[in-house]
């Protein structure tokens, strides 16, 4: 497989080709390094969030729209389908590189940390990427800046002129869009964690409602897990029976039931406090090649429109 970075950074310049249409703002920072503002201090929209979703996976994911209902509401969802699950997912789209740098705090995901690698995924999956350029999605309140580049530079080896960093905040329309792309990544981790090798999901596909934008950074975040742990739809092509799928839904933690809002402020906001168990799709369908189908778990549309304020 080529690296991915090569192929995020690829539609990192598309982006850049349609910055108004995306709604997106583009910043060359004096170290040449790019930092394009998703959805921070601009509107940027379901679009952004696609685009953001194949950055995120590197190009290894087919991202789109489709309406469907919560609760007798039609609101806008995201399905995400790859065929490279273990790259796309685990060692791309997964947010597993927190910063913290200089006051600025935020969450990186994309095919930056596979220039990094190590995170137990790639251990599990066995990639590591060696590229020049650095692409890293990053959630946050703020917009990054100088700072943040040279950490990433010097953490991922590249120069501060290769360092690619898309940025967004939960509570804005992209963050709830790219956020709703992330059932099928949850799945896959989940299965990875339990001890199912990742190289033998063959294919993941996953579908969750974009969450209302919310007010505050907070409440976009509750939202947007809410979203996934309780509308989260994945199916999976595996190549192996498992006798753990039936713990890979949200409805197998104890906290099911439980809205995000709720999980976090028992945890103070630390999100390295929350079981990372729940942090899983609401429902899933696994297929064994050649074996069983595991339909598991269920949507709660009722704690989904308490939520969303439905």
């Amino acid at each position: 497989m080529e690296s991915l970075n090569r192929t995020a950074t690829e539609l990192v310049d598309e982006a850049l080709d349609f910055a108004d249409e995306l709604n997106v703002s583009v910043h060359q920072l004096d170290s040449e390094a790019l930092v394009v503002d998703f959805g921070v201090e601009v509107p940027g929209g379901l679009e952004a969030g696609m685009m953001l979703a194949e950055i995120q996976t590197a190009g290894l994911a087919t991202v789109q729209t489709r309406m469907d209902e919560v609760a007798g509401a039609p609101l806008s969802h995201i399905e995400l389908s790859t065929d490279h699950p273990a790259l796309a997912l685990l060692c791309s789209q997964k947010a597993g590189w927190e910063l913290s740098v200089d006051g600025f705090e935020g969450l990186g995901s994309g095919p930056a940390r596979a220039l990094v690698a190590e995170e137990e995924e790639f251990q599990r999956v066995g990639y590591r990427d060696d590229f020049e350029f650095a692409v890293l999605a990053i959630e946050s309140e703020d917009v990054p800046g100088q700072a943040v580049v040279e950490h990433v530079a010097d953490v991922a080896g590249v120069a501060e002129s290769g360092v690619f960093l898309p940025a967004f905040s939960t509570a804005s329309l992209t963050g709830s869009a790219t956020m709703a792309a992330r059932a099928a990544e949850l799945a896959v981790f989940r299965l990875s964690e339990l001890g199912y090798d990742p190289l033998d999901v063959l294919s993941a596909s996953g579908s969750a409602p974009v969450a209302p934008v919310a007010g505050d950074e907070q409440t976009a975040i509750a939202r947007t897990n809410d979203a996934l742990a309780y509308g989260g739809q994945v199916h999976l092509v595996v190549d192996e029976p498992f006798d753990r799928f039936e713990e890979v839904p949200s409805t197998a933690t104890d906290e099911y039931g439980t809205p995000f809002a709720e999980i976090f402020a028992d945890a103070d906001w630390d999100f390295y406090e929350v079981p990372e168990s729940v942090f899983a799709p609401a429902q899933v369908t696994v297929d064994v090649v050649g074996g069983d189908t595991h339909v598991l778990g269920d949507v709660n549309e009722a704690l989904l429109a308490e939520s969303f304020g439905l």
